[in-house]
Parts: C-alpha cells; sequence; structure tokens
C-alpha cells in the first residue's frame, strides 16, 4: 500500500508526467534517488503500470465518438470471448468495457465524419456476433476525463 510519500509522488506524476526527474523529485519533496527507488517499487508492484502518450483524436482528423452499448444473447456460451475478439480488430474502437446488469459491453468508436461513422457502422459494428440489443450514443463534449485519484 502507498505511503503518504508514494502518494505525493504520485500526485506530481499525475499533475506533470513530462517533469524531469529531479524536478519531479524536487516538487515530491525526495532526493532523485528516493524517487527512482519508489516509482520501481510501485511499477513492480503494479501500482504504476505503464506511462503512455494521450493522443488527442480531434486533432487527428477523427471529429465523431460514438459510444456502443451492447447486450449479448446468452445461449451461447462462446458468445462473449468471440464477440470480444472481434471488437478487437475493429480499428476505431479504442475502448472496451464489460458491465454487470443489462449492459454487457459498451465500445467507444471514433470516426473522421458521420460518412465515416456509417461506413463503420455497416460494415463493422452491425457484424459483430452475438449482440441481442444495441444503443448508440453520439458524444457532444467532454466535461471531465481525469486519470487522478484523490490522493
Amino acid at each position: 500500500m502507498p505511503d503518504t510519500t508514494d502518494r505525493r509522488i504520485l500526485r506530481q506524476l499525475l499533475a506533470d508526467p513530462d517533469l524531469p526527474a529531479a524536478d519531479l523529485a524536487a516538487r515530491a519533496g525526495v532526493t532523485p534517488a528516493t524517487l527512482w527507488r519508489r516509482l520501481d517499487k510501485m511499477r513492480q508492484s503494479g501500482i504504476i503500470v505503464g506511462q503512455q502518450a494521450q493522443i488527442d483524436w480531434r486533432r487527428m482528423g477523427y471529429e465523431v465518438e460514438v459510444s456502443l452499448r451492447f447486450t449479448l444473447d446468452k445461449t451461447n456460451p462462446r458468445g462473449f470471448d468471440e464477440f470480444t475478439a472481434a471488437a478487437r480488430e475493429v480499428p476505431e474502437v479504442i475502448e472496451i468495457q464489460t458491465f454487470l446488469g443489462s449492459v454487457d459491453f459498451r465500445l467507444s468508436v471514433i470516426a473522421r465524419d458521420m460518412a465515416h461513422w456509417q461506413e463503420i457502422y455497416r460494415e463493422r459494428i452491425l457484424t459483430l456476433p452475438h449482440v441481442e440489443t444495441s444503443d448508440a450514443l453520439m458524444l457532444v463534449s467532454t466535461i471531465k476525463n481525469s486519470a487522478e485519484l484523490p490522493l
């Protein structure tokens, strides 16, 4: 379990992941050696699972994001695995989530424009296996998107 110093390091890392190590250590109130040792310990324990670039899909020309909710036909025991495998093959699917309750899966799908979305929907989404019902929600705006925790 992370202690107060680990939490301080994590807060600073989340606030500015591109910060040079010496600056991160200074902001967290630890020496660079302590910073590296604690970061390594948190990586090995699975608290830190990686660092990755976040891409603004809109600046890459993808103007449409759709959230698709699916309920699957549960009569086929391989249905979940087959649906998951097929959804992973759709390049425009940027997120796949599973749920308990009335919805089994949620996919986030990006498209360049509405014509591209229609093409993706007709050629790739409608062909996903074992779908009983689906619902699409068009993203209008993102109010909050944060990986920060109350550390």
